[in-house]
């Protein structure tokens, strides 16, 4: 017996409603007015990609950090309202954003 079914016994007047199916998940962040900036640092000689300018609380902030490493399978930190993503990633990230809402605007080259 499954789920559905278990459900169905429990309440069998409800009717569940359909949901449209989108390839873009709903942003739990907070939409900022400003864009954030993404731009090409090196940093010891590694290239690291830098998202400046997220007016979020810490906690939105580490989870947007989470969620983007986790989409790239690389490493990354958030410090101070600056995302920092080791690796030249720019186009990718701002695609992971523009799909959440987000406006991004490119820094340098």
């Amino acid at each position: 017996m499954d789920i559905q079914d278990q459900l169905k016994k429990l309440f069998p007047d409800h009717t569940p409603e359909e949901q449209p199916l989108s390839d873009a998940k709903p942003s739990s962040h907070r939409i900022q007015e400003n864009p954030i900036g993404c731009k090409y640092e090196k940093r010891k000689g590694k290239p690291v990609t830098l998202l400046e300018g997220y007016t979020g609380s810490d906690s939105e902030g580490k989870a947007l950090t989470r969620e983007l490493k986790t989409h790239l399978g690389v490493g990354g930190s958030y410090k101070k309202g600056s995302i920092l993503i080791q690796g030249d990633y720019r186009d990718a990230i701002m695609d992971f954003l523009k799909a959440r809402g987000f406006t991004v605007k490119r820094i340098g080259g």
